[in-house]
C-alpha cells in the first residue's frame, strides 16, 4: 500500500522544493557559458540540513505525523534569515504550491551579540547613510585592496569587493592585540554589476556613491565598480566601539534576553535503508556545494550528481510512503540501486563508500562494488577537458570569473599575490555533436600587475600569453580588458 500526501501540505511542498532544486542545480550546469555558481551553491547550501527532516517526514507512519513533522521541517528551512525566507516562498510558487498560509509570520530581522555580550556587525544595504557611516568610522581614503572577484552568475555579472581598512575611532586599552587597528576588512557584495574598472597599481583609496540608480564605488585614481545593489559587511572584532557599533549597542537587547536558536527537527527514527538513502542525497548536495570553492569550482561534479538524483523529492515520497515497514525499507533499497544505475560505476563506488559508514547492510554494499567492477570493466575512458591555453584550432573561451588577490598577512601567515580566473572553453573536436562547454580553471602566483575591464565578460574571445623581454608573462582576453602580469618565478597552474 502507498499512501503519501499531495496537494499544498508541507510534505507535498518539501518534495517540489527538492526537485525543482536539482533541476535548478541541471540546468544552472548544463553548459559553462551559462554556469553560475552561487545558485548551485546557495541552492545545494539548503538540503544540507534539511535532507533528514524532510526523510523523517516521509517515512512517518501516519497522515497527521507525516504533515506535522513536515511542517517542522519547512519552518526550520524557512527560519534561517530573510534571504531564506524568500527563496521558500518564491521557489515553493514556482513550483505550484504557495506556501504563505503555512508558514508563521517573518521575525523581524535584529543584530546579534558574540559570547561575550559585545554588539557584532550586520550585513548593512549600501545606502547613503550606510555610506556616511563607514566614511566615519574607517580611513577610506587609505584603504587598500585586499581582494576583488567578478564574475558570471548565469547572464548576470555579480561579485566580491575586500578591503583593508583602518580604523578612525579610538581603540581602549583593554583590546587584545588581534583586535589592532590593521585587522579589520570591509566586504562589499555586488549584485548586476554594470561597470567593472580596475588595476591593481592603483589600488588604493575607496569612495562609495550610491544613488537612486544602484552603488558606484571609486577605487583609486580612476578605478570603478557600479552595480544594481551593494551590501557591506564589516569584519571588525572593534566594531562594538565605533560609532554605528555603539548606536546598534543602545538598541540591541543583552544576549541573555533572546533564545537559543532551535536546531533542525530530529523527530522520527529512520530504517537501515531509508537513513542510506537520506545520507546519500546528504552527502551529493555537499559534493555539489563544493563550487563554492573558486579554484576547485570547475571539479565539483555537479552535473553527474544532478542527473542520478533527478526526481529525489517524488521519489522519496513514494518510497516513504510504503507501508508496512519492511515495504518501505525494500523501496529505499531499490531507490539506491536506481542511483546507482544511473552514475554509472565511478558513482556508484562513490555510493558504497558512503555507505560504508551508514549503512548496516554490509552484503549491499558488497553487490553495489561487484557491480561498479563489473561494468568499469566494458566502459570506455573519457576524455577530459581540454587546457584553456592550448586548445587545437582557432581557441574560444569565454570568462567567467576573474579574482585578484593582493599579497597580505593575515592571521601570521603571508600569502601570496595570485589571480584566479575561471573559463568556459569548447568541447574536444572529436567530441559528439552537442557536446556542452566545460568550465576550467587557471591560476597565477607572484603577480606583477592584475587589470580588469567590464567588456572582458562581453562574449568569447581568444586567450593569448606571452613573455615579453623582462621575462614577465602576460595573460589577455578581449584584447586586454583582462590582462595579468606575473614574474617568471610565478606559478600557473592551469587545472
Amino acid at each position: 500500500m502507498i499512501d503519501f500526501d499531495g496537494g499544498d501540505s508541507a510534505l507535498a511542498v518539501l518534495g517540489a522544493l527538492l526537485d525543482r532544486s536539482l533541476t535548478q542545480i541541471g540546468e544552472a550546469s548544463a553548459d559553462a557559458r551559462r554556469f553560475d555558481r552561487e545558485l548551485i551553491r546557495s541552492t545545494a547550501d539548503v538540503w544540507d540540513s534539511n535532507s533528514l527532516p524532510f526523510f523523517r517526514a516521509a517515512t512517518a507512519d501516519t497522515p497527521s505525523e507525516r504533515e506535522h513533522r513536515a511542517l517542522a521541517a519547512l519552518e526550520w528551512m524557512a527560519g534561517l534569515g530573510e534571504e531564506r525566507r524568500a527563496w521558500v516562498l518564491g521557489q515553493a510558487a514556482a513550483a505550484g504550491h504557495p506556501v504563505d498560509g503555512l508558514l508563521p509570520p517573518a521575525k523581524p530581522s535584529l543584530p546579534g551579540r558574540d559570547y561575550q555580550g559585545r554588539v557584532m556587525a550586520p550585513v548593512m544595504a549600501m545606502t547613503p547613510r550606510t555610506a556616511q557611516s563607514l566614511a566615519a568610522d574607517y580611513d577610506l581614503p587609505s584603504a587598500e585592496v585586499r581582494s576583488l572577484h567578478v564574475e558570471r552568475a548565469g547572464s548576470r555579472l555579480t561579485g566580491c569587493l575586500e578591503l583593508a581598512v583602518s580604523r578612525s575611532y579610538p581603540v581602549d586599552d583593554e583590546t587584545s592585540p588581534d583586535d589592532s587597528p590593521e585587522s579589520a576588512t570591509l566586504a562589499i557584495r555586488l549584485r548586476d554589476i554594470t561597470e567593472v574598472r580596475f588595476d591593481s597599481r592603483d589600488a588604493r583609496g575607496v569612495a562609495f556613491r550610491p544613488d537612486a540608480e544602484g552603488t558606484s564605488i571609486g577605487i583609486g585614481a580612476r578605478g570603478a565598480l557600479r552595480a544594481a545593489t551593494a551590501d557591506v559587511s564589516p569584519d571588525d572584532r572593534c566594531w562594538h566601539l565605533s560609532s554605528a557599533g555603539r548606536r546598534a549597542d543602545a538598541t540591541t537587547p543583552p544576549r541573555e534576553s533572546r533564545p537559543a536558536p532551535a536546531g533542525p527537527p530530529r523527530e522520527g527514527d529512520l530504517g537501515d535503508y531509508a537513513m542510506a538513502a537520506a545520507t546519500l542525497l546528504h552527502h551529493a548536495m555537499l559534493e555539489i556545494r563544493t563550487v563554492r570553492y573558486h579554484q576547485h569550482a570547475h571539479q565539483a561534479p555537479v552535473r553527474v550528481l544532478q542527473r542520478v538524483f533527478a526526481g529525489a523529492g517524488q521519489a522519496v515520497l513514494a518510497a516513504g510512503g510504503h507501508r508496512p515497514h519492511l515495504r518501505r525499507e525494500a523501496a529505499f533499497r531499490r531507490l539506491i540501486e536506481t542511483w546507482a544505475r544511473r552514475g554509472g560505476p565511478a558513482l556508484t563506488e562513490w555510493i558504497a563508500e558512503v555507505l560504508d559508514v551508514t549503512c548496516r547492510q554490509p552484503d549491499f554494499v558488497a553487490d553495489l562494488r561487484e557491480q561498479a567492477r563489473a561494468a568499469r570493466a566494458v566502459g570506455a575512458p573519457r576524455r577530459s577537458a581540454p587546457t584553456p591555453w592550448a586548445l587545437p584550432g582557432p581557441p574560444e573561451s569565454e570568462l567567467r570569473l576573474a579574482m585578484y588577490t593582493a599579497a597580505h598577512t593575515r592571521c601570521g601567515t603571508h600569502h601570496d599575490s595570485s589571480a584566479l580566473v575561471h573559463l568556459a572553453v569548447p568541447p574536444h573536436p572529436e567530441d559528439a555533436a552537442g557536446t556542452p562547454w566545460r568550465l576550467r580553471s587557471a591560476r597565477s602566483t607572484g603577480l606583477a600587475r592584475f587589470q580588469l575591464r567590464t567588456e572582458a565578460f562581453q562574449g568569447a574571445g581568444h586567450a593569448r600569453v606571452t613573455v615579453d623581454d623582462d621575462a614577465l608573462r602576460h595573460v589577455l582576453l578581449r584584447d586586454g580588458a583582462l590582462h595579468i602580469t606575473s614574474g617568471e618565478d610565478g606559478d600557473h597552474d592551469p587545472s
